[in-house]
């Protein structure tokens, strides 16, 4: 049951674009590099083989002043070709190196798209910064923008030494987009709600006050649950994915970056910090890369399976709550948005409409991405 709850939720949450670069091979220095991408000249692509056996595009973006290096999970309904321009700008401003990525199903990233194969994503990117590139873990800043933010902080939990982490538009679950429910239920996907107090170095947290997608309340509760708070920025008239046109937000992420790079104890901020015995476990080993031919016919027979149909029945196991961790609350007759026990057909038809009504949501996700990455580089140009 819960394989089958993965793959529904994987199909109302993500959204992967068209492909919006090709990669080729450089004669000249037999390199990768970006095609169809403005400035592509400053990225350095890799191809990366995930313990769940994807092969993943990476880029890197070098800044040689750079002490920290940022790796950026990006929102959905976007690649790193259309990111890359962002990237280049963050590098410099910040004057940090980023390492931005697409998740399985993204980009020219072969596979599916689901919250595991992203967990394992930025674990063979996080894998690649520190025995490629030779970044030390306490020189790593997680970023995590809207959907991201459930790898950034899956990731986080399980390293006690890094540096930072910065939270974007971010959700508090994928359910708690559309419903303000009490307690995580077993079908849920990225429960950061439940992940962020084990989270054990500063955490800066960005939300705009007029995002239409995912509400302010989320960051606000992020910010409230964090063990290290860092002044949070609340950009008034922002939306999900506006807020790099704000001057206050590079000002903001430069004022923090700084501050960070300045801590080298974390002992001395004052909430002490736990000991969470976590332990990362990449055992995968950086492979010989396969040709670009075979990834990208991996990767359209990937995209030409057939998708599977979601059987009535199905909708009713969906929507039904599992029992309380606390087994001394009294069971439970009613939940927020559910409603009463879903006994008569009339019921499970709502149920089945709450499926599609967050589908909707997540689609709005998908095309606020795109727009407003297209009107923010417009107004660059």
């Amino acid at each position: 049951m819960g394989g089958a709850a993965s793959t529904i939720a994987a199909k109302l949450a993500f959204f992967p674009p068209e492909p919006s670069y090709q990669v080729d091979l450089d004669e000249q220095t037999q390199k990768l590099k970006l095609l169809g991408v403005p400035q592509s000249e400053k990225g350095e692509v890799s191809i990366l083989q995930t313990k769940r056996g994807h092969y993943i595009f990476a880029v890197f973006v070098r800044n040689k002043a750079a002490t920290l290096t940022l790796l950026y999970s990006h929102g959905n309904a976007a690649d790193i070709g259309q990111m890359f321009q962002f990237f280049v700008e963050l590098s410099v401003r910040l004057r940090v190196n980023i390492m931005g990525y697409d998740y399985a199903g993204y980009g020219r990233s072969n596979g599916e798209p689901s919250e595991q194969n992203t967990y394992a994503d930025i674990e063979a990117v996080y894998k690649c910064l520190k025995e490629i590139y030779e970044v030390k873990e306490d020189d790593i800043i997680l970023y995590g923008q809207s959907i991201g933010s459930g790898p950034t902080l899956e990731l986080a939990t399980k390293l006690p030494k890094i540096k930072a982490v910065i939270l974007q538009s971010a959700i508090l679950s994928g359910l708690r987009v559309m419903y303000r429910i009490k307690y995580s239920l077993w079908l849920d996907i990225y429960k950061n709600i439940d992940k962020i107090p084990y989270v054990s170095c500063p955490i800066l947290v960005i939300h705009g006050t007029e995002d239409e997608v995912v509400d302010i309340s989320h960051g606000e509760k992020l910010w409230e649950l964090s063990k290290m708070k860092y002044e949070p920025l609340w950009i008034n008239g922002g939306n999900h994915c506006d807020l790099q046109v704000f001057p206050q937000f590079f000002t903001h992420l430069k004022k923090f970056i700084t501050s960070v790079e300045k801590q080298s104890d974390c002992q001395t901020i004052e909430e002490s910090i736990i000991d969470l015995n976590y332990t990362l476990d990449i055992t995968n080993d950086i492979k010989c890369r396969p040709s670009i031919e075979e990834i990208e016919k991996s990767r359209i027979s990937t995209e030409q399976k057939e998708i599977i149909a979601i059987r009535p029945s199905t909708d009713r196991r969906v929507l039904k709550p599992r029992n309380s961790v606390d087994k001394r609350e009294k069971p439970r007759k009613s939940m927020d948005y559910f409603g009463k026990s879903r006994i008569s057909a009339d019921l499970a038809e709502k149920g089945r409409n709450s499926i599609d009504r967050f589908g909707d949501m997540m689609r709005s996700v998908a095309y606020c991405n795109i727009d407003c990455l297209k009107q923010t580089l417009s107004e660059e140009d």
